[in-house]
C-alpha cells in the first residue's frame, strides 16, 4: 500500500463527500420530504459515473493509474449513498408507507443498473 494512493483516495473521497452534501441539500430543497429524491438522484448519477470513468478509462482512453485512486475509490464512494438508501427504505416501512419503500428499492435497482448500462455503452462511443 502506497501512502499517495491513500492520499488520493482521501482527497477524492473529500470531493465526492461535499458534492454529496451540496446535492442533497439541493435536491431536497426543491423535492420535499415525500420520496427520497435526493439519495436516488445521487445514487443513480454515481453509478452512472463510475460505470462511464471504469469504462472509458479501461477500454477507449488509458489514464494514470492514480486517477483510478481518486475518482472511482474515492469521490465516486464518498458520493453514492448505497447506507443512506437502506436506512430511509426501512424508515418508509416504518412508517407504513411500504409501497413507496417497494418503488424505491425497485426504481433504484432498475435504474440504477440502466446508469450503469447506458454510461458503458455511452463510454465506449465517445
Amino acid at each position: 500500500m502506497r501512502f499517495g494512493n491513500v492520499l488520493l483516495v482521501g482527497v477524492g473521497g473529500f470531493a465526492g463527500a461535499a458534492a454529496r452534501y451540496l446535492m442533497s441539500v439541493g435536491i431536497s430543497a426543491v423535492t420535499g420530504p415525500a420520496f427520497p429524491w435526493a439519495t436516488f438522484i445521487i445514487n443513480i448519477s454515481g453509478c452512472f459515473a463510475i460505470g462511464f470513468f471504469l469504462t472509458y478509462t479501461m477500454e477507449r482512453h488509458a489514464v494514470h493509474e492514480a486517477w483510478r485512486y481518486l475518482f472511482p475509490i474515492g469521490f465516486v464512494g464518498a458520493y453514492t449513498t448505497f447506507s443512506t438508501y437502506a436506512y430511509e427504505t426501512l424508515s418508509l416501512v416504518q412508517v407504513g408507507a411500504w409501497k413507496r419503500a417497494v418503488a424505491y428499492v425497485v426504481a433504484s435497482t432498475v435504474v440504477g443498473y440502466l446508469a450503469v448500462a447506458v454510461a458503458v455503452w455511452s463510454a465506449r462511443r465517445f
